[in-house]
């Protein structure tokens, strides 16, 4: 009889989030202490969920089996009934304990699916849509917790999360390209005559590219825009939690101002944070309240 320790999952949880290298904060120090473990294990299941859909060498067919496998635990949980896995055992006592809803964690799921078989996408609608499944979850699970989710809020939280997945399909294109996917719309890659085979011989210079500078900037600014339109939420939320709501907003800020500095040029400057970053960033959390 295998004894069911639930503990070791959320352990696991915290050293995953610890281990992944992030531009934006995850389960940090800044967050009170009662925080920290229940979103380190929403980061290890939407960690590992979104590793099914892109890290090894399976198939789109296993790929799809594992997340499924996923969504079976979670309709285990909706169901009241014991999960299979220590994760999702520790994942269904937090749930029950914090009275958070499922359907983010479903979201999650059906955007990582879909980064399994769909690889362009249209217009900037379709790529919204995306966003509303792969990264608004994050930020309304996170509510959920602070029992701050209030319409307003999860409004604020929407435009935030959203903003930081574009940032990151703005900084990870090379990354994203070999993978096969491109998350511009590709309605705007036409107007600014960006073509594929610009991304994949990484041509960003205005001799060569012609218009990808004009084009990131486009992104850079609808993106910034965004952002700054969720920004209250880190004033409205108390204590640490607006002081890591804060941090998170600068990080993006931050990233979006290296890409502008850069012209776009990810392929040869891909922004990333550093220690003097952080320590910006922090200051800038600190400074706005």
């Amino acid at each position: 009889m295998t004894t069911s320790n639930p503990q070791a999952a959320i352990d696991a949880s915290m050293a995953l989030a610890k281990s992944h290298y992030e531009n934006f904060p995850v389960a940090s120090f800044l967050l009170p202490k009662h925080l920290r473990e229940p979103i380190g294990l929403i980061y290890s299941f939407a960690r590992q969920a979104d590793d099914f859909a892109d890290e090894g060498d399976f198939s789109p067919e296993q790929r799809l089996e594992m997340l499924q496998a996923f969504r079976l635990q979670l309709d285990k949980i909706k169901h009241e009934q014991s999960p299979d896995t220590e994760l999702f055992k520790a994942l269904q006592a937090m749930i029950k304990e914090r009275q958070l809803p499922l359907e983010p964690f479903y979201d999650l799921l059906s955007a990582f699916s879909q980064d399994v078989v769909k690889a362009r996408y249209a217009d900037f609608g379709q790529v919204i849509d995306y966003c509303r499944r792969s990264a608004n979850p994050v930020g309304r699970l996170l509510l959920h917790l602070y029992k701050a989710a209030t319409p307003r809020n999860l409004g604020l939280s929407d435009a935030i999360c959203t903003s930081l997945q574009l940032i990151n399909f703005l900084q990870d294109v090379e990354i994203d390209y070999r993978k096969d996917r491109i998350y511009f719309p590709q309605d705007e890659m036409l107007k600014y005559k960006i073509t594929e085979e610009q991304i994949a011989r990484q041509i960003a210079d205005k001799k060569s590219a012609g218009t990808w500078s004009l084009f990131m900037e486009f992104q850079i600014n609808r993106t910034r825009r965004l952002l700054q339109s969720g920004a209250p939420l880190g004033l409205i939320l108390p204590g640490r939690i607006g002081l890591e709501m804060r941090s998170i907003i600068a990080g993006g800020e931050r990233i979006l101002h290296k890409l502008h500095r850069s012209h776009g040029d990810v392929f040869h400057q891909r922004p990333v944070l550093t220690p003097r970053d952080w320590a910006y960033m922090l200051y800038r959390a600190v400074s706005k309240k």
